[in-house]
C-alpha cells in the first residue's frame, strides 16, 4: 500500500477576496437588522474596518468587522427601542 499524503496549500486573502468578503458581511447584518436603513449598516461596517487595518492573517477580517458591527448595531436597536 502505498502512502500518499495530502498536500494543503494554504494562501493569504487577498484584497479583492477581503472586499467580497465584507460585502457579504453587510448583506448578512442586513438580514440580521432588517430595521436598519441599508446605509446605516454598510456606515458601521466601513467605521468598523479600520479597527483592523493592522491584523497580521488578513484572512480573519472579516470575521473581527461582523462581531464588532454585530455589536455596535445591537446595541443601536437596544438604544432606539428603550
Amino acid at each position: 500500500m502505498s502512502g500518499a499524503i495530502g498536500l494543503v496549500i494554504l494562501r493569504a486573502m487577498d484584497r479583492s477576496e477581503e472586499n467580497r468578503a465584507i460585502d457579504e458581511v453587510v448583506e448578512r447584518l442586513a438580514q440580521q437588522f432588517p430595521e436598519l436603513p441599508a446605509a446605516d449598516i454598510a456606515s458601521t461596517v466601513a467605521q468598523t474596518r479600520p479597527e483592523f487595518e493592522e491584523a497580521p492573517i488578513r484572512d480573519f477580517v472579516p470575521l473581527f468587522v461582523e462581531r464588532s458591527a454585530k455589536n455596535r448595531l445591537r446595541d443601536r436597536r437596544e438604544t432606539a427601542s428603550s
